[in-house]
């Protein structure tokens, strides 16, 4: 009996022990109330309490502000620690939006493994320090960026013609020079979002025309049509975040929208992307991520080797330099969404989810590098990859010169069946008027002379028998015995032949195509059969048997 005493006794006092130590933990040593302590406000040490920011409209309750102190409502003048600095000059004011809205996290943790999400199984990690800008992504949707050329021909443009001796953008320009020029004028760093005003030109040049002296008459000069152009681009893409624009002009530049949709817009041979960047790392194996286990760590080593982490992934390498590996991985970060109501919806998303504006330039150059570059090659010049079928160049000189408009044209619009090549004029690909940009594009990259031909579409009339044979003979390795394609093309396939002129097969069979396995079968050859043009002919008119009554009628 005196043992058992003894022994709850004991157990009692352990108990009491543990609580007591408990109690101080919790009041006297957790970490945000360390941060507190040694907090100065100008009335001297603040009150150490848990501190929140609760936003009922937008579903928030953050307490992250019970470390970062002055980001709280009416505590921006606590100083102490680096955490408790209060943060940079943003758009929207952390008091009022919290913290987790753009950073991610968890809201409602006050240590920081838990607050910042990298403790396991927590599905929404804090974005990476270095990439927070992606956070943006989560509300806007920053219509007509272009691809990474013409954005870049955008920005050196405004600093071309130093529009930053007067206004302001994202931090610099828009000083008073020692010679009179400059002047602080409007900050431009975020009229993407909040317009301006479109008629800017003629009035800048009605005030330095009346200006006799001053920046008005020394910083402002004639801008021409190409300029006023490249100026309007620069202004759409100014956002506040310089770098997430950057990064989604890479991401337009590398075909990624030829195989993956965002925001139900893109291609069907790869999973929806849409909301990557909210990705759960506890789907995904991040042991062999180089460097720390993140998610952001996962996509960028999945840029530089797809298949290393994608078992079966069928996504070619894209030979990116780590720059541009670092940039699509933070605008993939940025494919998050999050529904807010009507009062906070920004304009950019309005305009995208409800106006019907695309999330691109839908100029030829930012179309092609967004759909078809990532088979096509960013030029043009097509790709080959391991264990892939071969992508054609399409920027090939001899089939500018020599195919069909009507070929091209369609080709884009309704692919070729069987093939990787997707029918783009359907829901969630490309308008007739953007399908009209990119042929134009394309287009625009034959320097040299068009074949011009009087003849009618359908003038070959020959053995098709012969035709046959000849075909077997020397078509079939590259094209397949029935035409259904291998090195080469698919020819047995009624968009190809419906558009293609018998003037078109003919000459391609005859000359060959530059820079690919496709020989000159009109030209002497010690490796080859050279055939002569009537029984090129004849193999044109087998190709012809293929066709289906449809397809002859469309050819005609």
């Amino acid at each position: 009996m005196k043992r058992n005493k003894l022994l709850l006794l004991v157990s009692s006092l352990g108990v009491l022990i543990l609580l007591v130590a408990a109690a101080y933990q919790e009041n006297f040593l957790t970490e945000w109330r360390q941060v507190q302590a040694a907090g100065r406000s100008d009335e001297g040490a603040i009150p150490v309490m848990l501190r929140q920011v609760v936003n009922p409209a937008l579903g928030i309750s953050d307490r992250c502000v019970s470390c970062h102190v002055a980001m709280a409502p009416g505590e921006q003048s606590v100083t102490g620690a680096p955490v408790l600095a209060v943060h940079k000059p943003v758009v929207h004011d952390p008091a009022e939006y919290g913290c987790t809205v753009c950073h991610a996290g968890q809201g409602l943790a006050t240590e920081k493994e838990a607050a910042h999400g990298t403790i396991e199984f927590w599905p929404q990690p804090m974005i990476p320090v270095g990439m927070s800008l992606a956070g943006c992504g989560t509300c806007h949707a920053t219509p007509g960026v272009p691809n990474r050329e013409k954005l870049q021909d955008a920005v050196t443009a405004f600093q071309r013609l130093d529009c930053l001796a007067c206004h302001r953008v994202d931090g610099r320009g828009g000083t008073i020079r020692p010679d009179g020029g400059g002047m602080e004028g409007a900050d431009l760093s975020r009229v993407g979002i909040a317009g301006y005003d479109a008629e800017w030109y003629p009035k800048h040049q009605k005030k330095s025309a009346e200006a006799t002296t001053g920046p008005w008459k020394n910083s402002f000069g004639k801008v021409d049509d190409a300029d006023q152009a490249l100026l309007s681009t620069y202004l759409a893409t100014r956002v506040a975040a310089p770098g997430l624009i950057e990064a989604k002009a890479v991401f337009l530049s590398t075909g990624c929208l030829g195989c993956h949709k965002v925001s139900g817009v893109g291609g069907d041979d790869g999973p929806d992307i849409t909301r990557a960047g909210e990705k759960d790392p506890g789907q995904v194996d991040l042991t062999a991520a180089p460097g720390a286990p993140t998610l952001a760590n996962w996509q960028a080593d999945h840029f530089r080797a797809p298949g290393s982490r994608v078992v079966d992934s069928q996504m070619p390498a894209l030979g990116l330099d780590e720059k541009d590996v670092q940039l699509l991985t933070m605008y993939t970060m940025s494919l998050r969404r999050r529904d807010v109501p009507g009062t906070y919806l920004p304009r950019d998303r309005l305009r995208v989810a409800r106006l019907g504006e695309r999330e691109f330039s839908t100029d030829g150059a930012t179309l092609f590098g967004a759909f078809c570059a990532g088979c096509h090659g960013l030029h043009g010049q097509g790709r080959r990859a391991a264990g892939m079928m071969t992508f054609p160049s399409i920027a090939n000189p001899d089939f500018l010169a020599r195919a069909p408009e009507a070929l091209i044209r369609e080709t884009v619009r309704k692919g070729r069946p069987g093939r990787k090549m997707p029918a783009w004029e359907r829901e969630g690909g490309l308008r007739p008027g953007e399908i009209d940009n990119v042929v134009q594009y394309l287009r625009s990259m034959n320097t040299g002379e068009a074949t011009t031909d009087s003849r009618p579409a359908r003038w070959v009339s020959a053995d098709a028998a012969q035709g046959k044979r000849w075909f077997e003979t020397a078509c079939s390795g590259c094209h397949g015995l029935q035409g259904e394609g291998g090195e080469g093309p698919a020819l047995h396939n009624q968009v190809l032949l419906s558009n293609a002129t018998d003037t078109y097969l003919v000459e391609t069979v005859l000359h060959g195509r530059r820079g690919t396995h496709m020989v000159a079968f009109g030209d002497p050859s010690p490796v080859h059969r050279t055939f002569a043009q009537s029984e090129i002919e004849s193999v044109v008119a087998y190709l012809r048997t293929w066709e289906t009554p449809a397809a002859k009628g469309a050819g005609k």
